[in-house]
């Protein structure tokens, strides 16, 4: 009975697979079965496979080992990973382009001298024919420059010839470019003995610079030094004594002596430049020693408003004789004055005080590289009497020469009443300064109904 109930129950079984044999055939006329999952095993497998290839190639390629392209034997060969070998393609493709330009330079060499032979063929073709002679073309200039002046305005070719560093075969001097409108002057200026003393022509120098003749050439002369001269006295007594004056060669100047300069300070009447700048006990001592919370900020107040020891080198603009730069020296700062010799000795001033004079005009770009000050002052220097354009220049000059967080101080820069919001507030706007301290207040001085003003203010360069 038990093996007929086992039958039986065989019989079902073997019925209901054939039943889903049956149903497997017929779904491919309806839908179609799940397929079956690969084993988990066999996945994991695969994958422990991939990730042992993917870090051996890994190492392969970060080892150093270099890996090339075959390319046809025209073609460059890239080298990938290996920086000693693109290293060397780098200099061996500099070096065909340094080649090249030294052959281009030849070749415009060549052409000139061509050039040059045919004019001088033509020319003599033209004298035959009874041809008038062409004006000769000097660069500029009424006639053709001789001696020194030839000497100062004209390109000389490089020894070895073309360089990369200069990115040309020749190097033109330093010579602004107002100078063509003042050649006769220049040409006064170049007028020397080679190797002899210079003549005494520094006015003529500054009215030069002053108008725009900036850089002036150099000169193959030995300017005189004064008779007598003593050295100066040592730091930091020096920075408070008015120098003896045979450090001075007076003969430029009105005054002969320092003792002249001190007692413009104290006299009535007269138009000078920095009238009360030599005149070290009086009012040039007790200046930007106290705040008054209004236009007149103290060194220290300004100081204060950046971390200890931030502030390390800087740039007086229009510094008279070097009051601000002794004042920071005072404090550990490093500043160096722009001054000009206007009828004094401005420059020998600062330097016997031991501080480093710079001569340059407004005009000029500072000579300093990109974002290296910590601070830049500018007192009286900047004011309306400056036109617009230039101001505008110039302020971007300052901003350019400050450290991202540096600071430019204006200290009582002077103008209109209308001038001040109409003019004035939109150029500083522009150039980007970010605001720290700005006061502005009436000048009485010479009656209200002027409607003079001034303004001081401490602004940062902003550090991003």
């Amino acid at each position: 009975m038990y093996a007929a109930k086992h039958r039986g129950h065989s019989s079902q079984q073997q019925q209901h697979v054939d039943e889903a044999m049956m149903g497997g055939v017929a779904s491919d006329h309806g839908h179609r079965p799940t397929p079956a999952r690969p084993a988990p095993r066999h996945a994991k497998l695969k994958i422990l496979l991939v990730v042992i290839a993917t870090n051996l190639v890994s190492v392969y390629l970060f080892s150093g080992a270099s890996l090339s392209v075959h390319l046809p034997a025209s073609a460059p060969r890239i080298h990938l990973w290996d920086s000693a070998a693109l290293l060397r393609d780098l200099n061996a493709t500099r070096a065909a382009l340094a080649g090249a330009r030294a052959e281009l330079a030849a070749l415009r060499a060549q052409c000139n001298a061509s050039s040059h032979l045919l004019e001088s063929v033509l020319a003599g073709l033209g004298a035959v024919h009874g041809d008038a002679p062409q004006a000769r073309d000097f660069g500029g200039w009424p006639e053709e420059p001789v001696g020194e002046l030839k000497l100062a305005i004209e390109p000389h070719r490089l020894p070895l010839g073309f360089h990369a560093n200069f990115g040309t075969d020749e190097l033109f001097p330093g010579l602004g470019f107002a100078c063509r409108n003042f050649q006769e002057e220049l040409a006064q200026y170049m007028a020397y003995d080679a190797g002899a003393e210079c003549p005494d022509d520094d006015a003529l120098a500054l009215q030069l610079a002053l108008k725009g003749c900036e850089p002036l050439p150099r000169r193959r002369c030995r300017p005189r030094s004064p008779a007598g001269y003593v050295e100066p006295a040592p730091l930091p007594r020096s920075l408070w004594s008015v120098p003896p004056d045979t450090t001075v060669r007076w003969a430029p100047y009105t005054c002969k002596n320092y003792t002249c300069l001190v007692q413009r300070a104290r006299t009535r009447g007269g138009s000078y430049f920095c009238k009360d700048c030599f005149d070290l006990e009086g009012k040039e001592r007790r200046r930007w020693q106290t705040d008054n919370g209004g236009l007149g900020f103290s060194i220290d107040s300004v100081l204060r408003s950046r971390a200890p020891g931030t502030v390390r080198i800087g740039l007086d603009i229009g510094g008279g004789t070097g009051t601000f730069a002794t004042r920071m020296r005072e404090r550990n700062v490093t500043v160096v004055t722009t001054t000009l010799d206007l009828d004094a000795p401005f420059n020998r001033f600062v330097a016997s005080r031991g501080l480093v004079p710079l001569q340059i005009t407004l005009m000029q770009r500072l000579p300093f590289a990109d974002g290296v000050l910590d601070i830049v002052h500018s007192m009286n220097a900047l004011s309306n009497w400056v036109p617009d354009a230039v101001l505008e220049s110039a302020l971007f000059d300052i901003y350019r020469v400050l450290r991202p967080g540096g600071v430019f101080w204006l200290d009582h820069f002077f103008c209109l009443g209308p001038q001040l919001n109409a003019t004035y507030v939109p150029i500083f706007d522009r150039v980007g300064f970010r605001r720290l301290r700005w006061s502005a207040g009436r000048k009485l001085d010479l009656g209200a109904e002027r409607n003079e003003w001034y303004v001081s203010a401490l602004l940062e360069k902003p550090m991003t």
